[in-house]
């Protein structure tokens, strides 16, 4: 499987993803990644409006107030993560329905095997892996 593009991530932000997946189980915990270019260098942690375990949504205020507080820091969204409590990291038919940014990185961490894994989502809804580096913190 050939990945259109690469992200990194330092190990750290993987365990808060990780750590938020588990404390928010069984619902799907969710937030954006705020970085420079395809490196990611904080997370914005969510609150899954929908408070559902197949799918998320963010609360329009909250997403401009994690928008906010990135470009305060010189810092992008340049990815979209969520876990999925009991199914593999893999986009579902729920999360390609809902991926409308093209630009956007989306991340899955799953809490059944403890693995991340990232995709991007073009306008035609077809999905690509994008290969997930995980830096020393």
């Amino acid at each position: 499987m050939t990945s259109a593009r690469t992200i990194s991530i330092p190990a750290a932000l993987v365990r808060q993803i990780a750590e938020q997946g588990k404390r928010e189980a069984p619902v799907e915990a969710c937030g954006y990644c705020a970085g420079v270019g395809c490196e990611v260098r904080d997370l914005l942690p969510l609150r899954n409006a929908d408070q559902s375990a197949e799918h998320f949504s963010f609360e329009p205020k909250d997403q401009f107030a994690a928008l906010k507080s990135a470009r305060q820091r010189d810092l992008l969204l340049v990815a979209v993560y969520h876990s999925h409590p009991v199914t593999p990291a893999r986009m579902s038919a729920e999360d390609i329905r809902l991926a409308n940014d093209p630009t956007m990185v989306y991340l899955i961490y799953s809490l059944a095997s403890n693995e991340l894994k990232g995709f991007s989502v073009d306008e035609g809804k077809n999905v690509q892996p994008v290969e997930v580096s995980i830096t020393p913190s």
